[in-house]
Formats: C-alpha cells, structure tokens, sequence
C-alpha cells in the first residue's frame, strides 16, 4: 500500500515519487564542532563495547600465561572460522592445497579482522548518526530500535502542517552489504517493522542509510526488481552518504568524515584497528595443531590433500 507522505510530483525530476525533503521541517540549528566530535567520541566507544573491535582482547596487565591461554584459545576459534567461511569448497581446497598453515592462517586471521573492523564501522555510524539526528532538533522524536531490520526510527513534521512521516531506517555500511538476491527479504523486513509499529502516528517511509558510500550524481535510488523495473516498495528507498547525512545530522558526507578522522587521531584509535593487529605466532601454532588433529596438514605443516580439505569444508 503506497503510503501518503510528501512526494516530488515533478514527473521530469529523477526523483519522481521519492520523500519530498523540501516539504519537511528544517534543522533548527547546526551541532558545534565540539557537540559532533563528543557524538563521534561516544560512538566509537559504544560500538567497541558492541563489537569487541580486536580480535585479541588482551588486558593491559594480563599475565605471559593468561596471554598464551588466549592465543592457543583464539588459534582454535581461528580454525573454526577456517571451516565456516570457506568460499567455494572446490575453489579453497585448490587454492590452498600446498601453502603452510602458517600463511593460511594469516590470511584467514586479517579477513576475519577486517570483517570484525566492518561491523564496528557500522556500529559507530549508527550511534553517530542516531545521536545527531535527537541534537538538530529537526526531529519530532528519535528512537532506537536496535533489531536485525531497522536501527532507529525518526518522526518527522510536514511543513506548514500537523502531519508527520515516521521514517525507519536501516544503516549500511555500502550499498553491496547487501547482495541482490538479499534487498526483496530486507525491504519486506523492514517495511514490516513499519506497519506492524503500534506506536506509529502517521504514513511511514522506510529507509536504507548508507553511511560510507556516495554516488556521482544520485543521491537516492528505489530498489527495482530487474524482471520488470518495478520498485519492491513504493514506500523504500535507499539514501547514500551524500544524502543521509545532511538529512540526520546538518553535516555533508565529507565534514562527518573528516571530524571522524579527528576523533580517531585524538584516540588514538587508528593505531588500534583489527586490521593492523599482526597474528601472533602462538596463535598461529594453535590454528597448526587444530589442523594437524584434523589431518589437513602433512609433517611439515603443508596443505597437502585438496580431496580431505573438500571433505572436511563439506561435512
């Protein structure tokens, strides 16, 4: 059912029946530059508290015994990741059928950081982005909502009127977070967090926030399906970076960006991310031992089998 929010009725425009912004309150005022990176300084550590950024969480005074617990620990959480996120059982086994465990390991260690350092990023976008759109005061009301579907929803006056939108939104990092086959499942989700909201006052538009993704010359797009170029929902869409932030926080992409930057100089964070933590030998040897027992490994630590490398990822 196409929900009656403010639509551009322009038929020329690009944006033919997309939330027409300019029918929607204002930002009162802009945050200051100290308010922003207070915001961003609280995201970070929000979303590293909801992450564990660091694969390795080592205290600062862990004892040399507690440290080797942890890396043989982590060396068998390693492997198990090893096994449960292969690509292609044939294409792995024929790709890594002669490298040690050594590089394999590696290799397997810097993707899972690099997807821990992902989620973080989403995280940190989502608090940022929530905690700015409860300070312009553009907003009738904030909420977080925190489910698989939608992150928080914001409601929204019309201009000039006692109606107002309430918007649901669902922050991805990039567009390609979620996979073509994956947009009908997310949009019907979300779309249904919106119509069964008993809370809800009003039409709602359902949005997908890109937090780190611009595209040259469109601000917004409405998933289609390809069979027939009809949009899933009339009443979804999906707002890149150079959109979704000046709409929540009164800040373009870049200016948000480059006080996230700051923050993370002032941290010191930057030095801390997953993705530049290198995998501890001992680590390293416990992800050997776990392929050893599993008899992936010959005498010298070498993938040797690709036939009991497919055997194992199948079974």
């Amino acid at each position: 059912m196409v929900q009656n929010y403010p639509r551009i009725s322009d038929e020329r425009s690009r944006y033919h029946s997309f939330l027409d912004d300019s029918k929607l309150a204002s930002h009162r005022h802009k945050l200051t530059k100290d308010r922003v990176r207070e915001l961003i300084s609280q995201a970070i550590t929000n979303a590293n508290a909801k992450s564990s950024r660091a694969i390795l969480n080592i205290s600062s005074n862990a004892t040399s015994e507690e440290i080797s617990s942890i890396y043989k620990e982590k060396g068998k959480e390693l492997f198990t990741y090893f096994k449960g996120y292969y690509g292609d059982p044939a294409a792995t086994a024929h790709q890594i059928v002669g490298r040690s465990y050594i590089a394999v390991g590696t290799e397997q260690f810097r993707t899972q950081s690099l997807q821990k350092e992902r989620m973080n990023s989403g995280w940190r976008y989502q608090f940022l982005a929530t905690e700015c759109a409860k300070s312009t005061g553009r907003f009738d009301s904030v909420s977080d909502i925190g489910s698989a579907e939608a992150d928080f929803n914001a409601q929204i006056r019309v201009v000039d009127s006692d109606a107002v939108v309430n918007l649901y939104v669902s922050i991805k990092n990039r567009e390609n977070t979620l996979g073509g086959q994956d947009w009908p499942k997310a949009i019907q989700a979300l779309e249904t967090i919106a119509k069964t909201d008993k809370n809800r006052n009003g039409p709602y538009c359902c949005v997908f926030g890109i937090a780190i993704e611009s595209k040259a010359r469109v601000d917004r797009r409405i998933p289609k399906r390809k069979k027939d170029n009809q949009p899933h929902s009339s009443n979804t869409e999906v707002w890149f970076s150079n959109f979704f932030w000046p709409f929540f926080t009164n800040f373009d992409y870049r200016e948000i960006m480059l006080e996230v930057l700051e923050v993370l100089m002032e941290m010191e964070a930057a030095s801390e991310l997953s993705t530049f933590v290198e995998a501890p030998p001992e680590l390293l040897e416990s992800f050997g031992d776990a392929c050893r027992d599993a008899g992936l490994i010959d005498e010298k630590g070498f993938f040797h089998d690709s036939v009991k490398l497919v055997e194992f990822f199948c079974s």
